[in-house]
């Protein structure tokens, strides 16, 4: 199963399937970040965590604990 964490920066990929539960699956979902969408992963913070990704047109942060429950293609 390849995850959003495995995306390396400058690469798209859709997002398949959404794996956490309760209120982190929903905050998720809220950002934008659904089954079907593209995200472009574009960078991470100097120490690695959390890392910039592009949904849509807008740039958000992702923590990788939180990148791990979302699965891509």
């Amino acid at each position: 199963m390849k995850t959003l964490k495995d995306v390396k920066a400058g690469e798209t990929a859709v997002i398949k399937k959404l794996h956490g539960e309760g209120a982190l699956k929903y905050r998720i979902m809220d950002m934008g970040i659904n089954e079907g969408t593209q995200v472009l992963v574009k960078k991470s913070a100097p120490l690695g965590d959390p890392v910039k990704v592009r949904v849509r047109e807008c740039d958000i942060f992702l923590r990788k604990s939180d990148m791990k429950k979302i699965e891509v293609e």
